[in-house]
């Protein structure tokens, strides 16, 4: 089930909703069972065998974090925590990576049979946090649970259960317990989750048709402002496709009184690739950061174990979000040029003029958009060689099509990509009359507005998933 479907909008939403406010506010503990219930609920939908593996996850995670606490002698609590990440990565590896090692290995010459394993959509997500949950019991900066269905609701919420933000147990856990609800924080929440819908169904799924249609061309013949359309319409469509799930999730936890962190904070001004992943997929990087980088040392060892640390971790990063080699290619190019910054041009690119700066990092992110999104090495080659001019056409009717055909889209997203909605907030912030009642009253207003040309686009559309939940 995806936030952008009629099964949700229309059933399971407003179900889960008369269910939970019906139920007495004094009962928290009930009304906390009632999240749960529909959580298990909204990911039975894509199947009911991939519930059971979810649930496994759980299961792993709450019993490691019994025996993970400072309570335990040191062997019992390291021993906890290998169970863990045994159990939870051999999990997600043989799901995930198994059919991908059998191919790579016949590449080499061998015979393997290709396992035919279905992928738990989300299954990287909940694992990440899963573990999150031990590692932070054993670290001390999370409380051991004895009860499971807390552990439960933790890791199946359905708001981020299967594309994130990717939440620590401190950051939920003190509003488990509490009146944390509020005509306010639903209302903030109703108007985020209106904003994503519109990203997805008035946005992405535009940027998407350009994109399926011009990566699905033979690049080869293409001209070159042809490949660039389809590359810009990439990097909009996978921003404010995973944005816009991030927004409701956001949006979708608050209006049941919970505060998930932001996950993208405009991207696309970043003046660096370092500030690039500073912005982009935020709580991804903080997993990273938190429970592997600085584990290995972070950049407090020698230049070459400092190399090691950010190759490792960001060819870890290619390989978590997808099962193939154009994935693994895509973490070290970031890889490299985090390195490149820190080592090589950084002092050079801070002394740069803004503009540049900024074309630098496009440039860079763009490219790596396109090794991301290519079907595979060769393919990948070859459309960057097209945006640059392989084909010696600059420009052609197809890409002067697409142009005029979704000016409006395309206008709305380079709009949508700069931070003018915390500009006019600052402006208007603070002032009376009509000011302040735009203040107040717009975003609710727009809020409507969004959401009704969602539901046209919805009722006339096909089936929208999301970028993110296959991974």
């Amino acid at each position: 089930m995806v936030f952008s479907s009629m099964s949700f909008l229309f059933f399971f939403l407003p179900a889960l909703l008369a269910v939970y406010f019906l139920t007495p506010k004094r009962l928290r503990g009930a009304r906390n069972f009632v999240l749960l219930a529909f959580s298990l609920l909204f990911y039975a939908y894509g199947g009911p065998r991939l519930l059971l593996i979810m649930i496994a996850s759980v299961a792993i995670n709450f019993v490691c974090g019994l025996f993970a606490s400072p309570e335990r002698t040191p062997k019992i609590r390291k021993l906890a925590v290998i169970a863990a990440l045994a159990l939870g990565l051999g999990l997600l590896g043989w799901l995930k990576y198994s059919a991908f090692l059998a191919r790579s290995i016949n590449m080499l010459g061998a015979n393997l049979a290709i396992p035919s394993v279905l992928l738990p959509i989300g299954i990287s997500f909940y694992t990440f946090q899963g573990l999150s949950y031990v590692l932070d019991v054993y670290r001390g900066d999370a409380s051991r649970q004895r009860n499971p269905l807390r552990v439960a609701l933790y890791i199946s919420f359905f708001p981020q259960l299967v594309a994130g933000p990717i939440v620590r147990f401190p950051e939920i856990e003190s509003r488990l317990d509490i009146n944390r609800e509020s005509f306010a924080l639903f209302s903030d929440g109703a108007v985020r989750f209106a904003f994503g819908l519109a990203k997805k169904m008035l946005l992405a799924n535009a940027l998407g048709e350009i994109a399926d249609k011009l990566f699905g061309a033979t690049p080869g013949a293409m001209a070159v402002l042809t490949a660039w359309v389809g590359a810009l319409a990439y990097t909009g469509q996978i921003y404010f496709d995973f944005s816009a799930y991030s927004d409701m999730a956001l949006g979708l936890g608050k209006m049941f009184g919970f505060h998930f962190p932001e996950n993208f904070n405009y991207p696309y001004i970043s003046k660096s690739v370092t500030e690039f992943w500073r912005r982009w997929h935020i709580s991804l990087s903080r997993w990273f950061r938190d429970y592997l980088y600085i584990p290995l040392g972070g950049n407090r060892v020698n230049r070459a174990k400092h190399v090691r640390n950010i190759m490792g971790v960001w060819l870890l990063t290619g390989l978590w979000h997808g099962a193939a080699w154009n994935f693994v290619a895509w973490g070290a190019w970031f890889g490299l040029l985090l390195l490149c910054e820190k080592y090589i041009w950084g002092k050079l690119l801070d002394k740069a003029p803004n503009a540049a700066r900024h074309a630098y990092t496009m440039l860079l992110v763009i490219v790596s958009w396109v090794i991301f999104r290519a079907d595979s090495f060769a393919h990948a080659f070859e459309y960057i060689g097209a945006m640059f001019g392989s084909s010696g056409a600059l420009y052609d009717g197809q890409g002067v099509y697409y142009i005029l055909e979704y000016w409006p889209e395309l206008v709305i997203a380079i709009i949508a990509v700069l931070p003018v909605k915390n500009l006019l907030e600052r402006f208007l912030n603070g002032r009376h009359g009509m000011a302040g009642a735009l203040y107040i009253w717009g975003p609710r207003a727009l809020a409507l507005v969004l959401i009704a040309m969602s539901y046209l686009k919805l009722v006339t559309g096909s089936f929208n998933p999301f970028i993110y939940f296959r991974f």
